[in-house]
């Protein structure tokens, strides 16, 4: 498929130099300026493939700045000092049985990980300029209180659904900066809480 990419891509550079040079000849034919017809033709070709390329990254940039990040709203520590003698008596669902509200784009994954604690996962879009928007919490299912959330932001996901990032790859961008190292934070505090109380069968 890389080869194929690659292979369109060197199709169309080849197409937009005869344009340009078309554009050129046309202009001098015709007693009009060759630089104005030329970069004009350059602009036509750049934009028909790359228009959206500059919306998406800064709408990209924009929500990440605004919107993503990891937070610990309330820690373990914390929560075991209001649930007296609970966390002791949890016990780990393994195969972590889940819900699903949604369709096969924007959903909602709830996984029962214990007795108290459901680990969500949200998954919304697609918006504009190729924006998806990720979402997991750990949420105490008595009270509905989030104790930790990590947000991040992707785009041209659809694209990678299908195992390749699609001809488009330079809208390809999994995460916002830190996004991995987020994730991972929120992963582990997941376990931390998978880890109270007794070990499932």
């Amino acid at each position: 498929m890389g080869l194929v990419i690659v292979g369109a891509l060197a199709l169309y550079l080849l197409l937009s130099i005869a344009v340009v040079i078309g554009a050129i000849k046309h202009a001098k034919k015709n007693g009009k300026s060759a630089k104005r017809w030329g970069w004009g033709a350059v602009l036509v070709m750049y934009l028909i493939p790359f228009w959206d390329w500059i919306p998406t990254v800064a709408v990209h940039q924009y929500y990440c700045a605004k919107d993503s990040g990891f937070w610990v709203y309330k820690s373990l520590d914390q929560w075991k000092k209001e649930n007296p003698k609970v966390a002791e008596t949890l016990v780990a669902n393994k195969l972590a049985p889940s819900t699903r509200q949604g369709d096969m784009t924007n959903y909602t994954d709830t996984y029962l990980l214990n007795q108290r604690f459901n680990w969500v996962v949200k998954h919304n879009g697609q918006f504009l300029f190729n924006r998806w928007r990720h979402e997991k919490e750990v949420v105490d299912n008595k009270s509905s209180e989030v104790l930790a959330r990590y947000v991040d932001f992707s785009t041209a996901y659809e694209q990678r659904q299908a195992g390749w990032s699609g001809w488009k790859f330079w809208l390809d961008s999994r995460h916002c900066p830190g996004g991995t190292l987020n994730s991972g934070r929120l992963s582990t505090f997941m376990e931390s809480v998978t880890s109270l109380g007794e070990k499932g069968k």
